[in-house]
């Protein structure tokens, strides 16, 4: 079975640059505490760690 990214939003995005709130939704992040499971690919790692300061990531 491939890696999977466990990708969960600890904080808000209100107040946040339009494109770190696209790349939340990007990821099916919607609020707080939301928690998605993405395919660890170089896509996916750029996307989070655009955003690294807003969600936590554990590897599955």
């Amino acid at each position: 079975m491939a890696n999977t990214l466990v990708v969960t939003q600890i904080r808000s995005e209100i107040g946040g640059k339009p494109k770190h709130r696209e790349t939340l939704r990007s990821l099916g992040l919607k609020r707080i505490g939301h928690t998605v499971e993405k395919p660890d690919s170089p896509e996916f790692r750029g996307m989070v760690r655009a955003v690294a300061h807003l969600v936590t990531v554990e590897e599955k």
